[in-house]
């Protein structure tokens, strides 16, 4: 049986490391052949059939440690590992092996607006998506315009999302989301959502949250992005850690990669 472990502690500055991850590994089974049906799949075993798979090594043996207040940079090639990784420490996936240790509160921006209903109204989905995110009734109600004016929306606070633009909804998401007030932001390309004026409002955002102390882990493909706000880093590359460290000599590698 896998050996996984999965850790949130709650807020303790005394513990130097924000996060901890030790041999870290995750696993996902992709099949040969697909069945249609679920006939054909009995048909199947009933008649000896075996059906194979490929085992693809999402991560492998992945180890690193950030402290709190800093912005520590993920980077890799597509398919690397990244977005398994930062799923990982959001605990939406759990590692086959190896263990992390998260301490303080965690806010997760990995696909903003998972959890909105489209029936509903944008004030409706502020309540509901604050309380997937921790939020109190009394908390978001306290924060409520803060929101809409952030996201620019109060003036469709009563319209059913399924009328909102694909960028309305990522506005609202990442405003509501950004409320939580966590100790750990877990931020995968969020900065390349929404326009122009959006993406510079967040990075605005991010850059006050960094100020206050708070710490981020931070995937991009924006090299500029990542050697600005990151101090340290670790290159992804096949499911492992090839580079870590400063991280001017993180991008150097990977940009030997890409060449």
């Amino acid at each position: 049986m896998a050996n996984n472990r999965y850790t949130l502690k709650k807020k303790n500055l005394d513990n130097t490391n924000a996060i901890e991850v030790d041999h870290l590994s995750k696993q996902f089974r992709i099949p040969h052949e697909r069945k249609i049906t679920v006939y054909q799949h009995l048909a199947g075993l009933i008649s000896g059939g075996s059906y194979s798979y490929e085992v693809f090594n999402a991560l492998q043996d992945i180890s690193f440690t950030v402290e709190h207040g800093e912005t520590f940079g993920v980077i890799g090639p597509n398919g690397s590992g990244k977005s398994t990784l930062l799923k990982i420490l959001a605990g939406v996936l759990y590692p086959d092996s190896g263990t992390v240790h998260l301490n303080g509160k965690i806010a997760p921006f990995l696909e903003l607006g998972v959890g909105f209903t489209p029936d509903l109204t944008a004030k409706e989905n502020i309540y509901l998506y604050g309380a997937i995110m921790g939020l109190s009734k009394k908390e978001i109600a306290s924060k409520y315009d803060e929101i809409l004016d952030f996201a620019e929306l109060k003036r469709f606070e009563n319209m059913k999302l399924k009328n909102f633009s694909s960028g309305m909804t990522v506005r609202l998401a990442f405003s509501t989301a950004i409320q939580t007030d966590p100790d750990i932001l877990l931020v995968d390309e969020v900065l390349a959502v929404g326009d122009e004026s959006f993406q510079r409002k967040c990075g605005e955002k991010i850059d006050e949250i960094r100020e206050a102390g708070k710490t981020i882990i931070l995937v991009s493909h924006a090299m500029g992005t990542v050697q600005e706000l990151c101090e340290r880093c670790i290159l992804i590359h096949g499911g492992k850690i090839i580079e870590s460290g400063e991280t001017e000599k993180v991008i150097e590698r990977y940009h030997d990669i890409l060449r």
